[in-house]
């Protein structure tokens, strides 16, 4: 029995797996750039005579495009798996959720999903290892 908890945010995915008394973890990390600044600009908006063109709406289509092939990055991990837990600090976990479930064989696996504060590695370990101890 895979029993998988995924710590996630905005930068990177941390997917802990318990099977047969085994811990696994694993990193996935995003491609995710806040703050991007293509070479030459040198203010954040652009003028032609009179008229402003504000790239806003273009950095925030880049910004969910890469979030989410970074999401179908991690759904892929979670292939294998027999239940779900998702935990973290950001709203990037509910993105995740909502894509799991999308799909119905992994909505049934689906278990939880938590708001948790910033955590060291050893830390989510040992959240993932009490949630299924609980269960």
């Amino acid at each position: 029995m895979r029993k998988v908890g995924i710590w996630i945010d905005q930068k990177e995915a941390n997917i802990i797996t318990l099977n047969k008394g085994a811990i696994h973890s694993k990193t996935i990390y995003s491609e995710i750039e806040t703050r991007i600044r293509i070479e030459g600009e040198k203010k954040q908006f652009g003028r032609f005579g009179d008229q402003f063109l504000v790239d806003e709406k273009g950095k925030e289509n880049r910004i969910k495009e890469y979030t989410q092939k970074y999401l179908v990055r991690v759904l892929k991990e979670l292939s294998k798996a027999d239940e779900i837990f998702l935990f973290g600090p950001a709203q990037t976990k509910f993105r995740l959720e909502k894509l799991i479930f999308e799909i119905p064989e992994m909505a049934i696996k689906m278990k939880d999903t938590k708001t948790s504060a910033n955590m060291t590695h050893n830390q989510k370990l040992a959240y993932v290892r009490d949630f299924y101890k609980n269960k």
